[in-house]
This record gives structure tokens, sequence and C-alpha cells, in this order.
């Protein structure tokens, strides 16, 4: 459908000029080619903006192994995966906390984080020299505000105190700068989704069809804003924003948990009505129109090369749920089979996000290298055969979901629980516990309502919560950190309190000539 393509193909035409010419400064003063793009409201920034996009979407330190390992292998749910030999060093760097000041996949981390502020810095510079004042410039400039502060929100997750740089500069001693305080990170954070907020629609609808899905919106900006406030403890904060995210009846939870993550033809479960914000990509019929990321290959089954079905070939195997998460997590919970696929077994069928395939057994060093995988980016054999990619490893097309409604809800009812609204906190529990029961509705035996009886229990409940329902998606190592939960639940792992913050990399300290000091731990 020409709606569903025009973002992909203003990003695959537009991102393409841009690197190829990224360097001249007329360029950078030029409007994009809007003349092939007729249903295409552009700014005179467009193009810039289209290049943060594909900077999230194809640069490893937002959506393949460096993300993984930062955000999800650190926990107690999920794990490196593959065969032992591929990646060994992340072994010991983010499942056993031996981390380490110099490596290729922190210090893509770090750089990556980095490019992309300086992106954002250069469309902002560029607003300010033209002096944009039309609405879809404002909204450009919203995107450039959004982005920066999502990678900071990152940097100061993983690093504590960085550099703060919210100039755009061009040459390489200009952005050699001391750490700011993680406040200071905290407070330009704020003014950028304060901005951001503003200056982005609350939906790119016309005409009653949304033009541009998977861009940004006001309520992505919102629900950055509060998982920011989150992380500070500013509960009023936090419950203000969920609060207009909710509001704003632009969102709602998809009936079915199973549909969020659903691969297959049309689009199937991507920019669902739970989807807030998630990084678009696509493959077209035998490999046509290519705009895919390595999202979802990077965690697909991978097969041993002894197996003859190389059908199975679905990807490299990284992130992987531990034995710890599927012991701990109640058979009863209906996500279970819906996040965790099992090796040798049936997946399930389409009642439980699965296709109707068995897997091969797990024999390690034999066939499939792992017992379980995340089934969350589980890729459709349809799909497979539609793109042409059936024994390579490769389902680019299934999009990264960064930001979705529940985790609204668990905020809403985290605040409230913690501001001694213990009524609220209950009924947005609810929420997500009825859907998650397949909405069985009152007296239900599976999962049943949790009354609120103390602040204590329903924190807990919470914290349970959250982990079931983003199970595998990279949220459990903050919220153990920030809950301070991480020294007893990951000790047996090797955590101990200075792994709350990874060490800056050994090279930007080094390239710094002293101005860039290591984390006092470190």
């Amino acid at each position: 459908m020409k709606s569903n393509k025009v973002f992909f193909w203003s990003l695959m035409i537009l991102t393409s000029i841009m690197f190829t010419v990224s360097g001249c400064k007329k360029f950078l003063d030029r409007k994009p080619l809007s003349a092939t793009l007729d249903d295409l409201s552009q700014g005179t920034l467009e193009a810039q903006s289209l290049g943060l996009y594909n900077t999230v979407n194809t640069w490893a330190g937002f959506n393949t192994l460096p993300w993984l390992d930062f955000n999800s292998i650190r926990d107690d749910d999920a794990e490196k995966g593959s065969s032992v030999t591929d990646g060994a060093e992340i072994n010991a760097e983010f499942e056993t906390f031996k981390y380490t000041k110099d490596d290729w996949a922190t210090n893509t981390y770090w750089d990556d984080h980095y490019y992309l502020i300086n992106l954002c810095n250069k469309e902002l510079y560029y607003a300010d020299s033209l002096k944009v004042t039309d609405a879809a410039s404002l909204r450009n400039k919203g995107e450039a505000y959004f982005f920066r502060a999502y990678s900071y929100f990152e940097l100061v997750k993983a690093y504590g105190e960085v550099p703060l740089i919210n100039f755009y500069y061009t040459k390489a001693a200009d952005g050699i700068k001391p750490k700011s305080t993680v406040t200071q990170i905290y407070t330009q954070i704020d003014k950028d989704l304060d901005s951001a907020s503003q200056l982005l629609p609350a939906n790119w609808i016309v005409g009653g069809i949304n033009r541009y899905p998977g861009r940004l919106t006001s309520g992505a900006a919102n629900t950055l804003w509060a998982q920011t406030y989150l992380h500070r403890s500013n509960w009023a904060r936090v419950l203000a924003l969920c609060n207009t995210v909710i509001g704003s009846t632009q969102y709602s939870l998809s009936t079915n948990f199973r549909d969020i993550w659903k691969d297959g033809m049309g689009g199937a479960g991507k920019n669902g009505p739970e989807s807030i914000f998630e990084f678009q990509a696509t493959i077209g019929a035998n490999g046509t129109n290519d705009y895919s990321s390595w999202w979802a290959g990077t965690q697909n089954p991978r097969i041993a090369d002894s197996y003859s079905d190389k059908t199975w070939n679905l990807g490299w195997g990284w992130n992987t749920p531990t034995q710890n998460l599927e012991t701990a997590w109640d058979n009863n919970d209906p996500r279970k089979r819906m996040t965790i696929l099992y090796s040798g077994q049936y997946d399930g069928g389409p009642t439980q996000g699965g296709y109707g395939a068995t897997l091969p057994a797990y024999s390690p060093g034999a066939i499939l290298e792992r017992p379980y995988w995340n089934k969350k980016v589980y890729s459709d054999p349809e799909m497979r055969k539609y793109t042409g990619h059936i024994t390579d490893g490769y389902p680019g097309w299934i999009n990264h979901r960064i930001l979705r409604y529940a985790d609204v809800i668990l905020m809403k009812a985290e605040a409230a629980n913690e501001l001694g609204d213990g009524a609220t906190a209950a009924a947005m529990l609810e929420l997500i516990r009825n859907r998650a029961s397949g909405n069985l509705g009152a007296g239900r035996t599976v999962l049943p309502y949790i009354a609120y009886t103390t602040q204590a229990a329903m924190r807990t409940a919470i914290k349970n919560e959250r982990r079931w329902e983003f199970a595998m998606e990279g949220y459990r190592f903050y919220d153990l950190v920030r809950w301070g939960d991480a020294p007893s639940v990951l000790a047996p792992l090797g955590y101990t309190p200075r792994c709350n913050y990874y060490p800056i990399p050994q090279k930007k300290i080094d390239l710094s000539g002293g101005v860039l000091v290591q984390n006092p731990l470190w």
C-alpha cells in the first residue's frame, strides 16, 4: 500500500543522497528532492531528519550486537547465545560482568551514540542558521531533539557521567570535552524532550491514513521523557507524563499479546495500536525495495553447519532466554510461550505466536546451539520465501519495537504506587494482566487479579509484571539497577555495585589527552 511505503522510499532515496554528499555545505542548505514524493510534506531539514532514522535503524550501537550487549545480555533473563566460540569475549564482559575498557562492541556503542548526537546537533545548527519557521521544519527540529535525548539517555544509563556536547562541530578537537554530571545530562535531556513534545505531531495521519508509519510523535517524546523520570524516581513527573500519553487517546493495548510480535505479509504486527515508536525495516519481493535491519537477524535461531536442513538457518542466534527465566516463569502465563521459542518443540502455531513448525532438537555443538530462543523476533516462513531470504539467516524486515503502550501503563502503576495511590496502581496492573491472560475478565484463574494490600506487596507485583511483560526486550538490567536489586539478583553472575556503570572506552580517554577521565571505580 502506497501510504505504508512512502516513508521507506523517502528514507532510502534521501539518505543515500545525504551520505553521498554529506560533506558539502551547499547540500545541507538545499531542499530535499520532493518532486518525486508528491504526498510527502517536507521541511527544509527533511533529508537530515531522515538520516537520523537511517542511523538508528542500521548502525550497530542502536540495533544489533552492541545494543543487545548493553541492554539485554547483562540481565538474568538473557544470555549471549549462539555457539560458545562466537563472540566469546562477550561472555566475560556482559554475562559475568568482567567489563573491559577496549573492545569493538563497547567502543561501537559509545561511538555510534555520539555520532547520532552530532547529526542532531548539525540539524539543529542549520535550523537556527536558516531561521526555519514552517511547520514541517519545526517537526524536523522535534525529531532532532528527540534523537539527541534518546542517545544521551542511553549513554547516561550505561556510563553515568559523560561529555555533554550540544553544539555542532566539524573539527575533532572541538569535540573533546570533560564529563558532565549526571544531573547536567538529565537537564539537557529534559530540555530536548520538552522541545520535542511541543514540536512533534500527535500523529502523522492525513486523510485518515497514517502516511509515515514509525515516524516520531509527541507521544513518543512524552513516553521517553517518562522513562527518564522513572530512572530518577521522580514519581510525580512520571505520573503526569503517562497521563498525558494516555489522555492523548492515540494508543491502546493490542488485544492479544502475540499480535505485537506477529510477523507476516502485509506488515502483520508492525506499528499496531500499542506501538509508540519502533525502528522501521522492510524487504520487498525477492529482496527488492530493501530497507532492512540486522535487529532480528542477530537473534533468530542459529543452526549448526552440520545440519542438512538449511531452512532453519534463521539468524545469528544471539540474545537467548536463560534457564533462569524459563524456570522462574509460571507456565500458566500465556506470555511465556509467546516469548520463549523451544528447540525440538512445536512452535505453538498462530495462537502462541508461531507458524506451525517444529524446531530441530537441541544438541550442543551438533544441530541448534541453544535450547531457547527469543520468540519476539521469530520470522515467518512465508516472509522468508517472499523476500528470498530462506537459508541465509537474514529476516531483515522485522521492526525493533522501542516504545510501547504497555510500558506507559506499568510506569503509571509504579508511580501511582510510590505516591500512595494503591487503587490506581492495581487498576493499571490489571490492564496488563487481563490482556496477558487473554482478556478473560474478572474472576479468571489465569493470571488472577492482584488487589492492593500494601505498598510493598504491590511494588513486588509490578516488578514481576515488568519482568514477564518485557522479557527479552532490554528493560530488565536497568530496571534492576534503578530498583537497587541488581546486587542481590545479579551477584551470582558476578555483578558488584561498580558494575552499575560501564567504564568509558580507553581509546576515547587517550584521544582526549587526559581531558576525559575514567569512571571513578574503573
